[in-house]
């Protein structure tokens, strides 16, 4: 409906009787057909007598021939003419200078006739099961967490609220929560999805994030789902994705930045005008900061006829922010130098998978999304390759571009090693660095010429989960050394338990930090139950464990391995791995995250995370 003719018959509502009136008066409409072609004129029948009036029934003059004359209703209430003086609209409705003042879209909601779905009812899909990754395809366990207590489910969703410490953690904990599972019992679905979605974008899975949410139709989404949606668009540069939400559950929020999303939504259904109209007068009012404005306008001015230039004026601005940063890249547009020499952990995260950056302002933080499991050793190898086809040796990254290179085509064992080792750097390479010769590290053979190496190539494999490729080096490297920590731990199966005499010789020769790889090493051994349990209360006396100590969320998490509930367990897990680095991780609670992963059914990521800590430690 048009806002001239709704403001039409606000206006005019006396008229209702005339018009009506009018529109009855057209004259009929002439037959097109050529002579002989009508209908044929029905047959002749016997007209009834007629019947006397009654004194309430008024008589319709007949037709004169040859035309026809307006049949008249009666207004309700009596009288047939238009009522006259001021007419009464209905309470708590706009002034009609408020009114004009509206966008159509407000208008819409308005009175009423704004969709609430973006979708028919046949289209609408299922809430029952919410998800992207099933059971067939490597998804955890459908009915899971059906049955759960529901605050029990919403407090360890909302207790991932950082990166884990473990990039086998974060790998198992996005597995989880990306899985279709069912709701809870008592929790709505809406609110499931916002816990897992806003949790994703927490732990810098931001596509992952957008996935879940678009996984619910906007028309049942809650403002939690919402916010974790609109976050995850930023983040990815899909501004436009929002636009469903926006325009159709427009009450979910009233801020300025959504505000601003609605303006460049609007613009791209074809409302340019008014979106602009609308963006220059938050500036005007000061609704949000000005460069925020600025970006919107030129986003929304890439839709529709906007011909309008934009200059985005960083003059004063002293900080990046997601949407900033989110819409900058988006329109391509520069941010200055100042603002970016130190990206945060967040831009960073962002940065990596960006395609809108060049693939060399993407490479060091690409490595930190390898380091916490956001990318793959093969994603990372791919960037590097890259980056080599378009920039060769040159360049920071070039000769280790190169140095990668080396690793896979030299043709002698020794160089394809000095090559890896070239990639590391340093004696204690940074973990992002194990990841990217991961591959490369499987393709040297187990000899005793490179045992000397075997603790950091073993972790190079390890990382990228090339287990059964570590495990060729287990006749190669002597019982004690580090290479052997790892693989003891890494090892699929067990027949006997691991001898003390082992345990003792790595914990002599460990020089780690409070010797924190010797602690883990026997917290993960513990947790698998690899060691005896008079050798596990004698470890954990003399090196101060406390694994038999506990706590709530360590009976919590008990609890969920013993009933193999994996993404509960994964869940927890999550919980208990939040932190920065392998630092902020206790023995005791790697003990009881290794255990509770074995006994859920979970013994590959258990292994994973717990060769991790003694290669982190």
């Amino acid at each position: 409906m048009k806002r001239s003719a709704v403001l039409g018959l606000l206006a005019g509502a006396g008229a209702l009787a005339l018009t009506t009136a009018f529109a009855s008066a057209s004259a009929s409409p002439e037959s097109l057909l050529p002579p002989g072609f009508e209908d044929p004129a029905p047959a002749p029948s016997a007209r009834p007598a007629p019947r006397p009036a009654s004194p309430s029934t008024q008589t319709v003059p007949s037709a004169p021939s040859g035309g026809s004359v307006p049949v008249i209703q009666p207004i309700p209430g009596g009288g047939g003419s238009a009522p006259s003086g001021p007419v009464t609209l209905p309470p708590g409705l706009p002034s009609l200078e408020e009114l004009e003042r509206l966008d159509p879209a407000e208008l819409d909601e308005l009175l009423g006739l704004k969709p609430k779905y973006d979708m028919p009812p046949g289209a609408r899909r299922s809430m029952e099961q919410v998800g992207l990754l099933d059971a067939s395809e490597g998804g955890m366990p459908v009915g899971s967490v059906g049955r759960q207590p529901v605050s029990l489910v919403r407090a360890s969703l909302n207790g991932l609220k950082t990166p884990m410490i473990s990039r086998w953690g974060h790998i198992l904990v996005r597995r989880a929560l990306v899985s279709r599972l069912e709701t809870p019992a008592g929790m709505a679905p809406a609110e499931f999805a916002g816990l897992r979605a806003k949790a994703l974008n927490s732990m810098g899975e931001f596509e992952a994030a957008r996935g879940i949410a678009q996984d619910i139709d906007v028309g049942n989404w809650n403002k939690t789902l919402a916010d974790a949606a609109v976050n995850s668009f930023i983040a990815t540069g899909d501004i436009t994705g929002a636009c469903p939400a926006v325009r159709f559950r427009g009450a979910l929020r009233d801020d300025a930045q959504w505000r601003m999303l609605g303006s460049i939504c609007n613009a791209f259904a074809g409302e340019s005008a008014s979106a602009r109209s609308a963006l220059i007068r938050m500036r005007n009012q000061n609704t949000a900061p000005a460069i925020d404005v600025l970006l919107a306008q030129r986003y929304a001015g890439a839709a529709g006829r906007g011909r309008s230039a934009v200059n985005l004026e960083w003059q004063g601005v002293e900080e990046l922010n997601p949407w900033r940063y989110g819409l900058a890249l988006a329109l391509g547009a520069e941010i200055p130098g100042e603002l970016t020499d130190d990206l945060g952990t967040y831009y960073q995260r962002v940065a990596a998978r960006n395609p809108a950056l060049s693939v060399v302002d993407r490479m060091g933080p690409a490595e930190r999304a390898a380091r916490e499991g956001i990318f793959s050793s093969r994603a990372l190898i791919d960037l590097y390759g890259q980056f080599y086809a378009e920039n060769g040796n040159e360049g920071t990254w070039g000769p280790l571009a190169a140095q990668l290179r080396n690793a896979y085509i030299a043709t002698d064992p020794g160089e394809r090693l000095a090559a890896i080792k070239a990639v590391w750097g340093n004696e204690t390479p940074d973990y992002a660095r194990l990841v990217l010769t991961a591959y490369a590290a499987a393709r040297l053979p187990a000899s005793q010429e490179l045992a000397e190496d075997a603790g950091p190539l073993i972790a190079s494999m390890l990382a990228a989960g090339l287990d059964k490729d570590a495990l060729e080096w287990g006749e190669v490297v002597p019982e004690g050394s580090q290479g052997w920590a790892q693989l003891v731990l890494a090892q699929p199966s067990r027949s006997t338990p691991v001898g003390s005499g082992d345990v003792d010789a790595f914990i002599d020769d460990d020089t780690s930090s409070g010797q924190r790889k010797s602690a883990f090493l026997v917290a993960g051994l513990a947790g698998l139950g690899r060691l005896e349990n008079g050798a596990v209360n004698s470890y954990s006396q003399s090196l101060g464990l406390e694994l038999g100590r506990q706590t709530r969320w360590s009976r919590m998490v008990s609890r969920a391995g013993e009933l193999r509930n994996q993404p509960l367990v994964s869940f927890l897990v999550g919980v208990g791995m939040q932190g920065e680095g392998w630092d902020r991780m206790t023995p005791r609670h790697l003990f009881y995250i290794v255990r509770a992963l074995n006994n859920a059914g979970l013994a590959s990521e258990a292994r994973m995370i717990a060769a991790e800590a003694v290669a982190r430690g």
